[in-house]
């Protein structure tokens, strides 16, 4: 039986109904069960979710990882299996499996030359589309001719290195994202591998409410003093850059989270309260965050830069999040870094692209720092991942106690759950049928006038909100607060 025709292992009541989230306007909402989060955070060939998000093209790598003609194979894991990548000497980009067909010896270790990927054991040499060119030690033609290496499809755009592992004739086409228009010196490309669950990460994501507070450093410095009146009620972002994601326009920690659905996810509008303003009229700002399944969120920044991020599972344990920086005119790559807590090489470097914190040190959290900072921690994705790894591999989300704020979450899980109910059922999952996000766009912290709707702020260019199926109770799941 092929990894394709796996049978389902999915169960029945995902399979023929939707699972829903009801939300409350305040107190506990409803949590997950724990076959829910299994489906959910499980990404292996043979399981539901594995098999959803195989249905789409994924990041295996970024472009810089594998720059060189001829260079060294990389090794990397995606979905729960291992793979090689590389570039051969005409600079095409192959993916496969990563053991080889022969003996099962490692690709990695291999000889990435004239126009292959030769095994060092016993010097089987394959071409990126898997055909073998070489086998030193048999004679055997036919089988030379009838073998093939497990090579997988495979494109190149936005600096990134794109794979598709799903049935094999069933590619969509390559999803268009702004970044990869544009000169390249606009886009700055970032990985970084974390021990955790890919869901932990995404969740983050689209959580709202933690801004001001885990990232409070960059959103407003003085609030960690507020309760004993240090702050002086004043609030201001450590700076105004266009790196900075936790400029917010006002500051407000419990925002209302307005979510749309749409046929690439939904959109997340976290609308804050700041007071009033010279007329006496209650200031209101909205930030709005497109969610596009399976893995990827469009954060706003200052300024017409935007943050592509993909949160790509490597393992049930591992995670990969790509983020790829695009704007007007070319960011600043070191700059971009110290404002992620990414330029401290005890944590992060470019070279493996591996996140490292271990409890043996309290994750490398200055409790001196604590003074002045409110983690002990330096930048966003620093503080976003060490969060993460602080869960565990995978949470345990039939513990977790919800509250309204939590809103966005809630909804990413019951996306996440209807797109594979979809794809176990046979119909497309989520996001499959829109491969064009050039319109999808994230808009940045915006006061709105006394009584504007978000949607209704322009060149935002938002495409037409999913039709809505009307529960048991007549209302539709993106409509309840």
């Amino acid at each position: 039986m092929t990894r394709s025709e796996a049978a389902p292992n999915i169960p029945r009541k995902l399979a023929s109904e939707e699972v829903r989230f009801p939300v409350r306007t305040e107190g506990a909402c409803e949590v997950l069960s724990q076959e829910e989060n299994d489906i959910l955070t499980r990404v292996g060939p043979d399981t539901p979710m594995g098999r959803m998000m195989r249905r789409f093209w994924i990041p295996i790598c970024t472009a810089a990882q594998v720059s060189e003609p001829d260079g060294a194979p990389l090794r990397t894991t995606l979905l729960g299996e291992n793979f090689v990548v590389f570039r051969d000497t005409e600079g095409r980009v192959g993916v496969l499996d990563e053991l080889c067909v022969h003996r099962g010896a490692s690709l990695a270790l291999g000889r990435n030359e004239q126009g292959g990927l030769r095994c060092l054991y016993h010097g089987w040499k394959f071409c990126v589309d898997g055909t073998v060119l070489d086998m030193p030690n048999s004679r055997n033609a036919k089988l030379k001719q009838r073998l093939r290496a497990p090579a997988h499809p495979v494109r190149e755009a936005g600096g990134l290195v794109w794979v598709y592992l799903g049935p094999a004739g069933q590619e969509p086409p390559l999803p268009h994202f702004e970044f990869m228009d544009g000169p390249p010196e606009n886009r700055t490309v970032i990985r970084v591998n974390a021990a955790a669950n890919y869901l932990q990460l995404f969740e983050g994501g689209v959580d709202s409410s933690h801004v001001g507070i885990l990232h409070s450093a960059q959103a407003d410095p003085a609030w960690m003093h507020a309760s004993d009146g240090a702050a002086n009620g004043e609030f201001g972002t450590a700076e105004d850059s266009d790196m900075n994601l936790g400029a917010l326009a006002v500051l407000d920690n419990a925002p209302d989270l307005e979510l749309e659905d749409t046929t690439f996810g939904f959109r997340c509008a976290a609308v804050r309260r700041g007071g009033t303003d010279a007329t006496g009229a209650p200031i209101r700002s909205v930030r709005i965050v497109p969610v596009i399944l399976p893995t990827c969120r469009i954060i706003p920044a200052a300024n017409g830069f935007r943050f592509f991020v993909f949160e790509v599972p490597m393992s049930d344990t591992r995670t990969s999040t790509y983020t790829v920086v695009h704007g007007p005119r070319p960011a600043d790559r070191e700059a971009l870094l110290r404002t992620l807590g990414l330029a401290d090489e005890r944590f992060w470097n470019d070279r493996d692209c591996d996140f490292r914190a271990t409890w043996a040190d309290g994750l490398g959290q200055d409790r001196a720092l604590m003074a002045s900072n409110w983690t002990g921690f330096a930048g966003i994705e620093q503080e976003d991942v060490v969060l993460s790894l602080s869960m565990g591999p995978i949470l345990d989300r039939s513990r977790e106690h919800m509250v309204a704020a939590d809103h966005g979450v809630i909804h990413l899980r019951a996306r996440l759950l209807e797109s594979v109910r979809r794809s176990e059922s046979g119909q497309a999952p989520i996001g499959l049928e829109q491969d064009d996000h050039r319109a999808t766009r994230a808009v940045h912290d915006t006061v709105l006038a006394e009584g504007q709707a978000w949607q209704s702020l322009p060149n935002t260019d938002l495409p037409e909100p999913e039709p809505q199926r009307p529960n048991a109770m007549g209302e539709s799941r993106a409509g309840r607060r």
